[in-house]
């Protein structure tokens, strides 16, 4: 990977994490509003908070992820696989940008985990 590539990806995941970020603070204050009286629309609230606060726990996970393609990015372990080391195809990185396993180790890991 090229230099300036590697700086637009290191740009383009800054900006997808602030956009992140500025949702997940629109998530956080629309959880913390109050709710109505009325004990129909109460429950309407409480159910949509349930999804709102789904949505907040993706948004978490991905910039959690995203922090962690920066962080290895600075220590210079960007594009190898956590788990074999070998290279990250840069297909999968364009696709993936913050991916830290080769496709085989995700495959593996997802089956794995189907299993259990």
């Amino acid at each position: 990977m090229s230099d300036a590539s590697y700086e637009e990806l290191r740009a383009k995941l800054n900006h997808k994490k602030q956009e992140l970020t500025e949702r997940l603070s629109r998530i956080s204050a629309n959880l913390r509003r109050g709710y109505e009286a009325d004990s129909k629309e109460r429950a309407k609230q409480l159910e949509d908070n349930e999804v709102v606060d789904a949505l907040g726990n993706e948004a978490r996970a991905e910039i959690a992820k995203i922090s962690a393609a920066l962080r290895r990015m600075d220590s210079g372990e960007y594009g190898n696989c956590v788990e074999c080391g070998l290279p990250i195809e840069e297909g999968r990185l364009d696709a993936y940008p913050y991916a830290d396993e080769c496709i085989e180790c995700a495959e593996f890991d997802e089956r794995r985990r189907a299993r259990e």
